[in-house]
This record gives C-alpha cells, structure tokens and sequence, in this order.
C-alpha cells in the first residue's frame, strides 16, 4: 500500500506515530480491509481491489455503504461495528457501487484501543479462489459461479427466435468499433450480453469496466468517469478517470437512462470527440473504446419523460439489441430450468433431476417480473429446502413467490372451471377432478387433444378454448408426444 493508505490509517484509526505493520498485509493473498469506528475505509490491499475491480484510491476515505451496494443492515462490517462482536467464515455475495459482483467469505474482527472501539479488519477470501484451492485438495467441486472470461455467446441459454436474433446481433456487433445499446428489463441478461460482446471482440485481452449508472450518487459519478485534477475541489487529487483507465478496452455503461440528464450531455461529448477532460483539468486525453450502454425501460420511454437524451441515443444506439424478457420466450422454459438445476447442483453437491409438472405448469403461467434472474433465485431457494428429494416440487418454492401468482392463480383456476364444466357438460365423456391443470392423467392429455382436433392444430384458438397460454399448451402437447400435423 501506499503512504497515502498508511497515514490515513494512522491519522483515523489508531492514532499512532507508526503504522508500518499495516505493511505485513500489502502482498496478503485474502482480501484486506480495515475503517474506522464510523465505517471510513482507511487501509485496503492489493488483493481486495483485484476482488472488487476497484482501485484503492477510489475506496481509501469513502464510507463502506458508499462504495458497496449495501445499507447498515446488509453490510457485515457495519454490523461488527454496531454489534462489536466478530463475524467468522460468513458467506456473502455482494455488489460494488460499479456494478461489480463478487462472491466471498468473510472474517470481521472489531479493534479496540483501551477498551474504546475504534474501527474493524475485515478479512476476505474470494469464493473462486477457496474452490481452486479445495480442487487442489481433491474435494468435491464446489465452483458454480462462471468466471466473466468464460462467458461467451454460446453460454448464453435461449432457442426462442427473438432471443436468438438479439445474440446474433450482439455477436456481429463484438467485431465492430461501433457503439451497442442494449435494451431489456431488470434481469434479462443484459450484464450477460455486454461479457460476451467484449470477449468475442478484437479487445477481449483489454480491460472490461461495468458502471452501474444507477447506483452512483451523482456527485461521484463524473470524477469516477471522467477522473479529477489536483485543486478542482477540496480534496481533489490527480486521478485517471474509468474513460481512461479502461482505454483500448471495453466499458459497460448500465443503465444509462438512470444518469442524470447533464452528465449525459458531457457523455455525449466525450463519446462524439473521443476525448475526456478530468474534472477541474484543461488538458484533454485521447482514448479508444468500445462502449456498450444498456437502458431498462423502451429509450423512446425514457426521451419523452426526459431522462435520456434523444441524441446521445442516437449515438450510442448505433447498434440497438433488444432483449426480450422471459415472459415473451417461455419456450425456453425448460433450457433455463436444466440449466439451473444443474448450476446448482455442482454449487450444493445435489443431485436433482428436474421439476415435477406442476411446478412448470405454474411456471409457464407466471409473469415473471424479475424475468430469468428470478428465475434462477426461485431455483435456487428451492434446492437449498427439498432435503434429499430429487425433484423440485411445490412445497418446496419460497412463500414470496407462491405469494406472488395472482397472474397464476388466475388462469390456472379459469383453466380448471372449464375442464369441470366440460367435464359435467358431456364434452368429455369422462368424470374428472375439477383441479385436473396440476394432474397428470389421461383426461387432461383428452381434453387438449379435442381442443387440437376442434381448430385442427390451431395452438391459439384450442389455448383459448382450454383457457391456457399459448407457451403452456405448447408445453403440454410436448409432454403428451402430440404434434399440429396430426390434426390438420
């Protein structure tokens, strides 16, 4: 660490004349971190910043919450100061204020001086290094998180063909200098599709930077992009912003819509002249990237209400890939699920084969909000509850999503009133149950055969007579080996 870090150190934790010892943890090969009483970051090594992605002159003096997207609450270091007991060997998964994830074990020790708090050590092992480690030892596999350089267009799960269109494009995008917006709600992947242009891109050795611009407060923001100069404010130092750090590289600016509507201007600027000017600075520097922007709600949204530009749109749509969200590519569905399933089984050392039909039938008639993230947390929530079953079922989602299926509840009562009524009306032939959408009998596979037969293979028309999604009707005919052409 630098002598900036040290005097720090001293001047707001210890108080002492010499804090070389502070020097023993520069080359650690955990993660370092020390604040004060008030959760000011004072010391912070070479180690962590890899962790993060964050340079320490960019963490030294800012208050933990601030740089981490984390509250009091949430924060384990907040809590061994508030508490003043150690936390040990705690797991957490955590987001730096850049948009930064990162999954890891933490050990917090508070550090008193006569009897008087004053500050906290956190040490941090990152999870990817303790599952190398743990190979090393020939232990079972616990890794399941994908490093950001193995994240690749062909790791991206999807057949729906909007879905496939939008990876083609990103694909032919990565070989471009030109800018891409991608546009798609929380949780669609966005992160995902910016990882991948940049790796399959000419700059895939060069630095890759996310900015989350949502959750930087807007005084940081312009000297976190653009850098300061010494003088521009008190307390200013001479400091590369992330334009130019990340120069011959590719920056991710997520969420742009979310930037205040000036900075957005001097974006618009810089991006225009390809050329950035520090805060309080006249010089100008040069840079070349690749710039990939994301917006979550439609950018013509957003410039009517006045919180995107409509020309540093144009600019930085050049490329524009819209992402569509899970509800508009349920036939992926079963692709996601596998691909989760078997995600977590390496991370939890299970060994579950799939979901039982109820669980996709409600899956399939579900909104889905939060879209393939949720997706993955319902996963899961489930695998870490259903002891030694094989199957996810039911019982076993979280209370808050089964809270959340008033889109469900709906259409799979609607679907069931019709299947009694016809039932009781003769159409069928058959008595049944009047709950026979989460059974698996031949009376259901019946009665989507006559739908079929009635519209001869008309998937809407027989979905709307059975009072189903289109999706799930689809899922059903699969799940009874029934095709359109047997009824035409």
């Amino acid at each position: 660490m630098n002598r900036f870090t040290h005097q720090n150190a001293r001047q707001f934790l210890f108080g002492l004349d010499n804090a070389n010892f502070l020097s023993v943890f520069d080359e650690y090969c955990d993660g370092v971190l020390i604040t004060n009483a008030d959760g000011i970051i004072v010391y912070y090594n070479k180690a962590m910043s890899r962790i993060d992605e964050l340079e320490p002159e960019d963490v030294i003096l800012n208050q933990v919450t601030d740089v981490y997207d984390l509250d009091d609450e949430t924060s384990l270091i907040m809590q061994c100061l508030i508490t003043r007991q150690p936390i040990i060997d705690k797991s957490n998964y955590y987001r730096t204020r850049m948009g930064k994830f990162a999954n890891t074990i933490h050990n917090v020790h508070p550090i008193f001086n006569q009897n008087q708090l004053v500050g906290c050590i956190c040490f941090v092992r990152d999870f990817h290094v303790l599952t190398e480690t743990l190979s090393i030892m020939r232990l079972p596999e616990t890794q399941h998180r994908m490093h950001p350089y193995e994240i690749t267009f062909d790791s991206i799960i999807g057949q729906d063909p909007a879905f496939k269109d939008a990876l083609n494009a990103a694909r032919m995008a990565a070989n471009t200098p030109s800018p891409v917006m991608l546009y798609g709600e929380t949780g669609t992947g966005k992160e995902l599709f910016a990882r991948a242009i940049h790796n399959h891109s000419p700059r895939h050795e060069k630095k890759y930077t996310p900015v989350n611009c949502a959750a930087i407060p807007e005084n940081l923001l312009e000297g976190i992009l653009f850098g300061t100069s010494k003088g521009a404010f008190t307390g200013a130092i001479n400091k590369a912003g992330l334009f130019e750090r990340t120069s011959q590289g590719t920056i991710f600016l997520d969420e742009i819509n979310s930037m205040p509507v000036g900075l957005q201007s001097k974006i618009l600027r810089i991006v225009q002249d390809g050329k950035v000017r520090r805060v309080g600075a006249l010089k100008e520097i040069k840079f070349d990237l690749k710039i990939i922007s994301s917006v979550n709600q439609d950018p013509h949204t957003s410039i009517a209400d006045g919180s995107l530009r409509s020309d540093l749109f144009y600019r930085l749509g050049v490329v524009f890939i819209h992402i569509v969200p899970l509800r508009d590519r349920l036939s992926d569905l079963p692709l996601l699920v596998d691909h989760f399933i078997d995600k977590h089984n390496k991370a939890l050392g299970r060994q579950v084969r799939g979901a039982e039909d109820a669980v996709m039938e409600m899956f399939y008639q579900y909104h889905w909000p939060g879209n393939v993230r949720e997706l993955e947390h319902v996963i899961e929530g489930a695998m870490n509850i259903m002891g030694p079953d094989n199957r996810i079922r039911i019982k076993y989602l979280q209370p808050h999503f089964a809270q959340g299926h008033s889109h469900y509840r709906t259409a799979g009562h609607r679907a069931s009133r019709w299947m009694a009524h016809s039932s009781k009306s003769g159409d069928t032939g058959e008595t049944g149950s009047s709950d026979l959408l989460f059974n698996k009998n031949e009376h259901e596979k019946k009665l989507v055969w006559q739908a079929l037969m009635q519209f001869r293979g008309n998937v809407t028309r027989s979905a709307k007579k059975l009072g189903i999604s289109r999706q799930l009707l689809y899922y059903k005919m699969k799940k009874y080996h029934l095709s359109r052409d047997q009824f035409r």
